[in-house]
């Protein structure tokens, strides 16, 4: 029998992912987590994320687009770093800001948005997601003040 108490840290880890990605390995800090159980479970949250925004992004932005009150702005601060980025770097370069800088379902849209290829997209956010996830777990598991606000 499974132990419940460990799958459910797991998937609040994956919860806490699916929205910013910090959000799962500040969730795996303080729920006690081994640093690398905190990454695995990070980034399959952010996946999940990448997997259904991709998958249900038109869905998406045309449910956004019935709901939306004013006309978009179609050159916001956000869009015109984002197509700079696609510009030089392509489908690796938003993967790899996705966790630093844009949130996993902005992330997702914005391979929705550049008709990025699925595969190529699935495995550079995979990839991005370990990286970042390493730096980030092992940033937050080292830095003494923030064991402080959790112990």
């Amino acid at each position: 029998m499974p132990d419940l108490g460990l799958l459910s840290k797991y998937l609040s880890v994956i919860l806490a992912s699916t929205l910013k990605y910090l959000g799962g390995t500040f969730t795996g800090f303080a729920l006690g987590l081994h640093w690398i159980e905190t990454v695995i479970f990070s980034t399959v949250g952010m996946m999940v994320t990448i997997l259904l925004t991709n998958f249900a992004g038109t869905l998406i932005l045309q449910l956004i687009g019935r709901f939306r009150k004013k006309p978009q702005r179609k050159f916001t601060r956000l869009n015109r770093i984002a197509i700079k980025i696609w510009s030089k770097f392509g489908i690796a370069g938003i993967a790899f800001l996705t966790p630093a800088l844009f949130t996993p379902p902005l992330g997702g849209a914005l391979m929705v948005a550049f008709r990025a290829p699925r595969i190529p997209a699935f495995t550079w956010m995979l990839i991005s997601g370990l990286v970042w996830g390493v730096i980030f777990t092992l940033l937050v598991y080292q830095m003494s003040f923030i064991r402080e606000w959790f112990h």
